[in-house]
């Protein structure tokens, strides 16, 4: 049981991702690394040559290990010697042993003919940092379409309200589905984003939406959006593999990012410039939160922690061990001392920033996953099918919601409706009112699925 969380990540085989493709420069153009051939390194050989695997002591992660050689000793691209670039060659073998992707097919022609073109024209590099990550320096891409029909359900790994509660957002498919909570109807569905969606986030003022996207060992980012018509506004923390949480800070001009390539990263939201770089985990880093005046963050990983950083430094305030399994979510207790998470071990875990030591613990039924806290209330939906509401302050279970069928993966809270939202492993987003338990609304969110006849 504990393994099914990061079948998440998995990528669904039956809508993959249509990858990313050159450009395709023109004949009269220069032929550029950053927009034409970083792409095809990041698409077809970075999954081997990266730094999760360096087949052959190579790797070509960034354009500077790309001109590097690896046990071969011969040079990856050698400027203007097609012949000695030992990374060209190997795209070219007629030999299927000897020939780069290995076990897969040989690049298309014309690909091979912009690898060519740009070793003939010198090798150059058109980027801002030889040492960048190709994932960073790619321009944003367009993402494919998402299907017309859904021909299955996915999980519903996160959702959130709209400023004025009148709509719901969900991840889906390279998109975010927004529907009416009262009646689950379809009420507009926003495009360009990655393929599957992980944590949503709205600006203080309702303004910005932003979604942890990416896929699999591939691609992470968030994308910020206007929640209004869609429009994509900017795209933050480009990085190798999906990017998990989201979270605005209270003043709404600072964004932090958290990422299975195991960083936390906070851009200010304005200008899209990165602000702190934290490497304090040695795991993915699954969830993110600020307190309450936006002087401190919460993080929780995979690596068995959660943790308190200066959110103006990044220095590590606070190290907690208890869980001794991943951890998934985390939480500001209202007074700032303490802090909740949750994650594997099936608790959420109250501790003190102080010391590091647990104060109280709440057992459920399955693994507990994000925390959102809203107001006065802590939620937390779990493996149990169940869904949770706390209060914050004495961590008082209010209420538990059931009738999900699979694991209930995400939730949120608009305390000016009172409507609580959930959605779970099969694809279902349940509605209730947050002030009796009652339900409101219950539906698939797929886009014009069909359930199979019984």
């Amino acid at each position: 049981m504990t393994l099914r969380p990061w079948i998440l990540l998995l990528a669904v085989g039956c809508l993959a991702s249509a990858g990313f493709s050159a450009r395709g420069a023109a004949a009269a153009d220069p032929v550029s690394f950053r927009s034409d051939l970083a792409p095809i390194l990041l698409d077809r050989c970075v999954a081997c040559h990266g730094p999760k695997k360096a087949e052959g002591g190579y790797r070509l992660d960034s354009f500077e290990r790309a001109m590097k050689e690896g046990d071969s000793a011969a040079a990856g691209f050698l400027a203007s010697n097609l012949e000695e670039s030992e990374a060209f060659r190997r795209l070219t073998s007629d030999d299927e042993i000897d020939r780069m992707p290995a076990e897969s097919d040989p690049l298309p022609a014309e690909q091979i003919a912009l690898f060519k073109r740009w070793i003939e024209e010198g090798a150059k590099f058109d980027g801002d940092h030889p040492k960048a990550e190709l994932v960073t320096i790619i321009p944003a891409r367009t993402h494919p379409d998402p299907p017309e029909a859904y021909p299955f359900t996915l999980p519903v790994t996160s959702v959130a309200f709209s400023a004025d509660g009148k709509a719901l957002l969900a991840g889906g498919y390279h998109e975010l589905t927004v529907w009416n909570p009262e009646d689950g109807t379809l009420v507009r569905r926003i495009k360009n984003v990655g393929q599957r969606t992980y944590g949503l986030a709205l600006s203080p003022d309702g303004k910005i939406l932003a979604a942890a996207c990416g896929a699999p060992g591939r691609l992470g980012e968030a994308r910020l959006f206007n929640p209004d018509n869609g429009e994509l506004l900017k795209v933050l923390g480009t990085t190798s593999d999906v990017v998990l949480d989201v979270a605005f800070n209270p003043a709404g001009d600072r964004l932090a990012v958290a990422a299975a390539d195991g960083m936390l990263k906070v851009f200010e939201v304005a200008t899209g410039k990165l602000q702190l770089t934290i490497t304090s985990h040695s795991d993915w880093v699954t969830a993110v939160a600020w307190n309450a005046d936006g002087t401190k963050l919460a993080s929780a990983s995979r690596d068995k922690t959660a943790k308190v950083l200066d959110a103006t430094t990044g220095e590590l305030l606070a190290t907690y061990s208890g869980h001794s399994q991943p951890v998934k979510g985390v939480a500001f207790h209202p007074d700032g001392a303490e802090v909740y998470s949750s994650g594997n071990d099936n608790k959420i875990h109250r501790w003190k920033i102080a010391d590091g030591k647990k104060s109280a613990e709440i057992g459920f039924g399955g693994e507990v996953f994000k925390l959102p806290l809203s107001g006065e209330f802590l939620f937390a939906a779990s493996a149990d099918k169940t869904v949770r509401q706390f209060e914050a302050k004495s961590q008082k279970q209010i209420r538990s919601l059931t009738g999900h069928q699979d694991w209930a993966l995400s939730v949120a809270y608009h305390g000016a409706t009172k409507r609580l939202a959930s959605g779970s492993f099969d694809g279902e987003i349940r509605v209730w009112n947050a002030e009796d338990g009652k339900p409101v609304a219950t539906f698939l969110a797929a886009p014009g699925y069909q359930p199979p006849a019984e």
